[in-house]
């Protein structure tokens, strides 16, 4: 426990460190978060039937969220996001000449890697952007939104939990927990609402409502991963946690949703 203290500490201050550092070290960070998460998953699926072309996919996220930066911090084209054509073809093509067992079961992994472990810190990267201008109070919010989730659903959970969530597919989860943790988010995000007025708190307790619900249900899904794998953590980078993927659980279906809810917000 006080490792996992300690692990978040230091995780949380590097993560708020990169946002309020400015644009170019949270585009660095976030692809440097995002070839991480894929390393993981792609270490995960791997057996001696099925490989996917780790390499080949890390490039294709590259080549999407490069000309993606371009795009939202100077106004650029997004032509250069077709490059990621060829490399999609070249994954195929490239399988042909891999003896590999399940083939084309490497390509749908390879493939979505890119999907599940890579895009959905795109979509939390464009939040910095939504208005234009890179905004550090968007990303941050929904980040202080998400812990503030996982902290409420574990504390009520360990006390009072009694109803299994989904125990299917992640055991400890209670009702009490996903509700509590939906509870701290809204009670959170009144607090965020004070400090950053970009949005109304009506607003802001939407956002805190989709990352409650969906976080939890993304959380669920990474579970759902490990469990078909016959694994308990992603990684290892972060003791106490596991990898980058058990992290960020959350974020990888609350991310786009909250995305898409600001885009037709404000605009």
């Amino acid at each position: 426990m006080k490792i996992r203290a300690i692990t978040g500490f230091f995780f949380v201050a590097v993560m708020t460190a990169s946002l309020l550092l400015g644009a170019y070290v949270f585009t660095l960070f976030v692809l440097i978060l995002s070839v991480l998460a894929m390393d993981e998953f792609y270490h995960l699926v791997s057996s001696p039937m099925i490989k996917p072309q780790k390499i080949m996919g890390i490039v294709l996220a590259i080549s999407i969220y490069l000309p993606l930066y371009q795009h939202l911090s100077k106004g650029e084209s997004l032509q250069n996001m077709l490059l990621c054509v060829p490399l999609v073809v070249a994954i195929f093509i490239v399988e042909l000449y891999r003896k590999c067992q399940m083939a084309f079961h490497g390509i749908a992994y390879t493939l979505f890697g890119v999907l599940f472990a890579a895009a959905p810190f795109y979509f939390f990267y464009a939040l910095a952007f939504i208005d234009g201008g890179y905004n550090a109070h968007y990303p941050l919010g929904f980040l202080v939104l998400l812990w503030a989730n996982d902290t409420g659903a574990y504390l009520i959970g360990s006390k009072w939990g009694r109803h299994k969530l989904f125990e299917r597919h992640s055991p400890k989860k209670s009702w009490e927990g996903f509700f509590g943790g939906i509870l701290s988010c809204l009670l959170v995000s009144l607090i965020i609402s004070y400090y950053f007025q970009e949005l109304s708190n009506i607003h802001w307790l939407i956002i805190a409502f989709i990352t409650g619900l969906v976080g939890t249900f993304g959380d669920l899904s990474e579970s759902m991963l490990k469990r078909s794998l016959a694994t308990k953590d992603s990684g290892y980078l972060l003791p106490g946690h596991g990898g980058i993927l058990d992290r960020f659980d959350g974020l990888l279906l609350a991310a786009p949703l909250v995305y898409v809810y600001l885009q037709l917000l404000l605009r």
